[in-house]
């Protein structure tokens, strides 16, 4: 009996250690605390935000991944290289192409402690999660400053 209970006990924690944890990623407005969204996430989902760089003016797309403590960076995507965004890659990190030319710098690996975009009042911020595409500007609002952050 008591060797069933200890096998019982040990599947249970086996199952939830490896079972995906949810929560959800909070937008806010980073000024007031106001809530514009959430959406349910799980550990290893990925996001990413799209835009339009202000000085270059092309197209950057980064993506992050939920992990067990927070918002991590794991790649950019980028159309052209320029003011304000990388120019070499660092230790870890490797750049690749896309077939229309697009670079792709990834391991970064990097934990986003307070990740906040300013939403554009020339071009959109777009929200890729769950398999949705979502408007920053019509979410938040031009000119808004979005704080992203993962809850439990």
């Amino acid at each position: 009996m008591v060797a069933a209970v200890i096998r019982f006990v040990a599947a249970v924690l086996i199952f939830t250690h490896f079972m995906p944890k949810n929560g959800r990623l909070v937008l806010s407005d980073g000024d007031t605390g106001t809530i514009y969204g959430e959406f349910n996430v799980e550990e290893g989902s990925m996001f990413s935000i799209t835009f339009i760089h202000s000085v270059n003016k092309s197209p950057i797309e980064e993506i992050y991944q939920i992990k067990d403590d927070g918002i991590y960076l794991e790649e950019c995507i980028y159309s052209a290289f320029g003011a304000g965004v990388a120019t070499e890659v660092e230790e870890g990190q490797t750049l690749t192409y896309t077939d229309d030319g697009k670079m792709i710098i990834s391991g970064f690996d990097r934990k986003i402690d307070n990740l906040s975009y300013i939403v554009g009042t020339v071009s959109d911020h777009v929200l890729k999660i769950n398999n949705e595409e979502i408007s920053l500007r019509d979410l938040c609002g031009r000119n808004s400053v979005v704080h992203f952050q993962y809850k439990k």
